[in-house]
């Protein structure tokens, strides 16, 4: 039976990331009341195997089709495992796997069954988080920045800092906590910086076999090839103002910017430019931030980020040095957000997504009360 949802206080939440680096599903419990973060609580991981993510791989860029088709079947089966695990809660916050986005043509596309989910755990699910915004004219992306100023909040902080992540896609919050909501006007800013770890991955496995650069290994024996950098650099999206967002694919050409170079100096190269889109999106920044807590794998990288330690003017720090969770802070998002639906909260707000008023976006499937 569907557990009922209070329309006041805290509600225990259970979200779920599924990313563009296709490694697998986390998931982590918040316990919330829309606003604040009242309590963290245990949190997951279930890899994607190696057939899965190949039938992933198989099934980006595409909008339908028995490949679009199988992906969501094996999104779905994937999170009702994980998700099993979990026990007493209240509502669950799916955000599915995005297999294309394309705001300003096509839409968004992000794969799996919430309303399955809800009647196969008794729980509530909200999901289908982006394509209201997009409706909107938002680009249904980044949609973590309202859960970036409740953390912010939660570790006190008193000056404006960034939360980056470094996903597939790198994605810049800009937080100044000195505002009450995260709705209000100038408490936050968000894009996407530009392509992160996937390149570097899909290089990894074309050419060597292996799903990732672990620890940056190949990248610190590698050199930067500067004409390269300069110009992926020259692409227009990097002069585009924010809100702005991207597709995983949207920088493939980046591979063919390297592929004359060894494997050193590739993924050297694709790992200086993921440092250099950040960099060029700090730029867009109101006020200069106190300190840029990074989240995502790329936070595991010490070439990549040491590269950001030496071009920015503040301390870069992963998030886990303010007591935050890089791996699960996504998957935490989903079901922060996921209360905020069921509260009817916005999720998102022009200086997120550059949707044209506040929205709270999200389908609910299962009995709310």
């Amino acid at each position: 039976m569907n557990r009922a949802i209070r329309k006041v206080g805290a509600i225990r939440a259970l979200g779920a990331m599924s990313g563009t680096s296709l490694d697998g599903v986390d998931a982590a419990i918040v316990e919330t009341d829309g606003h604040l973060i009242l309590g963290f609580g245990p949190s997951d991981y279930r890899p994607y195997s190696d057939s899965e993510r190949s039938d992933l791989r198989n099934s980006l860029g595409q909008w339908h089709g028995p490949a679009v088709d199988k992906a969501a079947e094996l999104v779905t089966f994937a999170h009702a495992e994980i998700m099993s695990e979990f026990e007493e809660i209240d509502l669950i916050g799916f955000h599915g796997q995005t297999l294309a986005h394309d705001p300003r043509g096509l839409g968004t596309l992000q794969v799996g069954d919430g309303k399955g989910l809800a009647q196969a755990l008794g729980v509530p699910v909200v999901w289908d988080f982006r394509s209201d915004d997009v409706a909107m004219g938002g680009e249904g992306a980044p949609l973590a920045p309202f859960f970036h100023f409740a953390c912010a909040k939660w570790i006190k902080a008193d000056e404006p800092l960034c939360f980056l992540n470094l996903g597939g896609v790198g994605n810049l919050t800009y937080v100044d906590p000195s505002f009450d909501g995260p709705e209000e006007p100038g408490a936050l800013l968000a894009f996407d910086t530009g392509p992160a770890n996937a390149p570097v991955d899909d290089l990894m496995q074309a050419r060597l076999g292996l799903p990732m650069d672990r620890d940056g290994a190949i990248a610190r024996g590698g050199t930067v090839e500067t004409g390269a950098l300069e110009l992926f650099l020259a692409e227009p999206f990097f002069n585009r103002m924010p809100p702005k967002s991207l597709d995983r694919n949207d920088f493939a050409e980046m591979i063919r910017l390297v592929q004359e170079l060894s494997d050193a100096d590739a993924v050297a190269t694709l790992t200086g430019m993921c440092a250099a889109g950040v960099v060029q999106g700090m730029e867009y920044c109101p006020k200069p931030p106190a300190r840029v807590l990074v989240t995502g794998g790329g936070r595991h990288n010490p070439v990549l980020m040491e590269m950001l330690r030496v071009a920015l003017d503040c301390p870069v720090e992963p998030v886990e040095t303010v007591g935050l969770n890089g791996d699960m802070l996504e998957a935490q998002a989903f079901a922060y957000l996921a209360v905020r639906v069921a509260r009817g909260l916005p999720t998102s707000c022009p200086g997120t997504t550059g949707v044209k008023a506040l929205v709270g976006g999200g389908v609910v499937s299962g009995v709310m009360r």
